[in-house]
């Protein structure tokens, strides 16, 4: 089925190539990576550069660092939970490594957190609250509540931050992002053009994100 589609994505449709490529089977996992590298790119230069830009002060790590690592989380997302240690390791080895978080409530109940996440980020407290949260087990109002106030939030300002249309835009523009690039869940991953998903480990996110810096 895969060497299928390959031959009519690719135009190679024909005998000889086909009997060329039954002969060299592990070429079809490295064009099928190809094809998949090249949709990548195809989906991220047709999104534009503007959702590049962090929410104001929604960044972990050097906020001025020269790489850059984009995650897509939801603070009820067991996996994203256990990425927290993984990013925490890749900014603590890593100057240089800014991480900006672009929130994305896909679970029930998760818009509160998401949108008290950003509304700390107002108040320039966006790491606590953030790492704060994560430590938590589940991301609900009171819990939501609770860590705002914990971490010196004036709640009475997030609360009203978080219902801003600056805040409301930026949901929406990161739900409408993820959707066009194909992410099927949480955590999602984006460094230079090379898009990752699921829990990766520090390692795996460290590769892909010297290769990016390698990448013309």
């Amino acid at each position: 089925v895969l060497g299928a589609a390959l031959y009519q994505a690719t135009g190679l449709a024909d005998r000889q190539t086909e009997a060329f490529l039954l002969d060299n089977p592990d070429m079809l996992p490295r064009m099928a990576t190809e094809l998949q590298e090249r949709e990548t790119q195809a989906r991220l230069a047709k999104a534009g550069d503007e959702w590049r830009t962090p929410f104001p002060g929604a960044v972990l790590g050097n906020p001025e660092g020269t790489r850059t690592l984009f995650e897509f989380s939801d603070y009820n997302c067991g996996y994203c939970r256990m990425s927290l240690q993984h990013v925490q390791e890749l900014i603590a080895r890593d100057p240089e490594l800014r991480v900006v978080i672009k929130e994305w409530p896909i679970f029930e109940g998760s818009d509160v957190a998401a949108r008290m996440a950003l509304a700390a980020a107002k108040q320039g407290k966006y790491a606590a609250f953030h790492d704060a949260l994560y430590k938590k087990e589940v991301a609900d109002s009171q819990t939501v509540d609770q860590v705002g106030k914990a971490i010196g939030l004036d709640m009475e300002r997030a609360r009203r931050d978080a219902q801003g249309q600056d805040v409301t835009m930026e949901l929406m523009r990161t739900a409408a992002l993820a959707q066009d690039l194909g992410f099927t869940g949480t955590p999602a991953w984006i460094t230079g053009n090379r898009i990752l998903q699921g829990a990766q480990g520090t390692e795996r996110l460290a590769q892909a994100i010297e290769d990016s810096a390698e990448t013309p």
